[in-house]
């Protein structure tokens, strides 16, 4: 195997939204949620499922746009806030 950056070589890619992250997404559209509440938000009607396939669905439109000859490239900027957001 040729080295990597260890920081930034990954073999699969794990992406997850915490009640953490539900409740500051509350928050930003002006509600407030107890962790209690959040997680029983997340398990009504089949939202979490829900969520994941769509953040399935995104991953894979993500990707085969990067994939493209003439694709757009995210500013390293841009990248940056995603994976800072994503990554805890």
């Amino acid at each position: 195997m040729t080295e990597h950056k260890k920081k930034y070589w990954r073999e699969k890619v794990t992406a997850e939204i915490t009640l953490s992250h539900v409740q500051a997404f509350a928050q930003e559209m002006g509600t407030d949620f107890t962790e209690e509440q959040v997680a029983a938000f997340l398990n009504e009607n089949g939202l979490a499922q829900g969520l994941w396939v769509h953040m399935m669905r995104a991953g894979e439109q993500y990707i085969k746009a990067s994939l493209k000859p003439d694709a757009v490239v995210l500013p390293q900027d841009l990248r940056t806030v995603a994976q800072t957001a994503t990554i805890h």
